[in-house]
């Protein structure tokens, strides 16, 4: 894992995120954004999701809690690849207004993925 676990940025205009240029090979497989387990968001490498995300919300469709994993993280999930040339991504509208994230937010590990809440979030 990289030596980065936390950053703050301020998205631009187009609601892009630059991820850190020390992080940027961790994401070279891609993007997953997803809504978190409160008022924040997930932001995972793509093979991280498909390696831990995707097996965990697998199992019976009678089974209550994996239904409850799958809406909570399939809900607003977007896919995409880094912009290569800045390491950009943006992040949906409708993600950010889940999170309150206004312009600036905060991300921090939490083990293979980054938590993404507004500077002022007491998680």
């Amino acid at each position: 894992m990289a030596g980065i676990d936390y950053f703050e940025r301020k998205l631009d205009d187009k609601r892009r995120l630059t991820i850190p240029t020390e992080l940027r090979n961790e994401f070279a497989s891609g993007v997953v954004l997803t809504r978190g387990f409160d008022q924040y968001l997930h932001l995972y490498p793509r093979n991280v999701w498909d390696r831990e995300v995707e097996p965990a919300l697998t199992g019976s469709i009678l089974d209550e809690k994996i239904s409850d994993l799958n809406v909570r993280f399939r809900r607003g999930k977007t896919e995409a690849e880094l912009d290569q040339k800045q390491g950009r991504v943006t992040i949906e509208q409708h993600l950010l207004d889940y999170a309150g994230i206004d312009r600036e937010l905060v991300a921090v590990r939490a083990g293979a993925y980054f938590r993404i809440m507004p500077p002022n979030a007491d998680i």
